[in-house]
């Protein structure tokens, strides 16, 4: 998520907002989840819970892309959603080099995005990391994505977000820690991450 977020940044979430659960402060675990009076938008940032095995507890923030029943593309890190261009000034690609992924992770890649392919020839679909689609995301799922494209492991990766794993939305920032050399950073206090 940089330049958006930065390591260090610690942010204040609303948890309410999308039904997320309560946690019990500095002891991991989670009660009753609330009520949800809204639902993640296009373009929000939110915190969800990793949908990965190996890290089921791990807090991510990325940026909503795609809500259910949008469809998406992307050609030469360009995303299209439902037909039209995105512009996406928070979008960093910092990469000199093409990305070069090994092939089993594009294999991956292309099984966990084929069952909601609408191209013309599946059985000639091989997406990469930054030419891929189209894409239809299913119902109570998300696609989202970090705003460093070039450095980001998000839905291109591990495939769509259930809604259920969805915790809440950054409200801003409280603090910011820079470690080398240690210093705080005054001016990103209570900047809101959009």
């Amino acid at each position: 998520m940089e330049n958006t977020l930065l390591v260090g940044d610690f942010l204040f979430v609303n948890k309410a907002v999308f039904g997320g659960e309560l946690e019990i402060p500095l002891t991991g675990i989670h009660c009753c989840r609330l009520p949800a009076f809204a639902t993640p938008k296009r373009d929000d940032v939110v915190v969800f819970r990793s949908v990965e095995d190996s890290t089921p507890d791990l807090n991510i923030v990325k940026r909503v892309i795609g809500a259910p029943g949008d469809t998406l593309q992307m050609v030469h890190d360009t995303i299209i959603r439902n037909g039209q261009r995105l512009d996406e000034p928070y979008a960093l690609h910092t990469a000199a080099i093409p990305d070069t992924q090994p092939p089993f992770r594009l294999q991956l890649i292309r099984a966990l995005q084929l069952p909601q392919y609408v191209g013309r020839d599946p059985g000639h679909y091989h997406p990469t990391t930054h030419d891929w689609g189209p894409i239809v995301i299913p119902p109570q799922h998300y696609w989202v994505m970090g705003d460093n494209r070039d450095e980001s492991y998000d839905s291109r990766f591990w495939g769509f977000l259930p809604r259920d794993h969805i915790r809440g939305r950054p409200l801003f920032i409280y603090m910011s820690v820079a470690s080398q050399p240690f210093r705080i950073r005054w001016n990103r206090l209570f900047r809101h991450p959009d």
